[in-house]
């Protein structure tokens, strides 16, 4: 079973994976898991989601493949947007890395505690 029939079966209601077996050892584990925000998406918006990735980001080819304009694309990729969680590209360090570095000289005392002010 792939994740669109998964969609199509839980007909968009929230759902949570308790069991994952890894197919090339054969572990199982078991818990309870949500499954990844795009897979949480409606099945319309998972094919929207994938012919923006396979058309490069193009707006123009968006609206060339699904036959709308361009304020449709952008107002349809806007409200898949408002459901996605977005990963901070830029995290903010570890304690445990910035004494790290700071243990081999890389950053000073006062560099150190900067960052470990930041990072509360």
């Amino acid at each position: 079973m792939d994740w669109q029939e998964l969609t199509d079966l839980s007909r968009g209601e929230p759902f949570v994976v308790e069991r994952v077996r890894l197919a090339g050892s054969g572990v199982v584990v078991e818990g309870q898991f949500e499954p990844p925000q795009l897979a949480q998406l409606s099945v319309d918006d998972q094919v929207f989601v994938a012919a923006f990735v396979r058309s490069h980001g193009s707006i123009k080819e968006m609206e060339r493949i699904f036959g709308v304009s361009y304020p449709t694309v952008k107002s349809r990729l806007n409200r898949i947007a408002e459901h996605l969680d977005f990963v901070d590209t830029d995290p903010a360090p570890s304690g445990a890395d910035v004494v790290d570095r700071l243990r081999r000289g890389e950053i000073s005392v006062q560099e150190a505690l900067a960052e470990l002010e930041g990072s509360r």
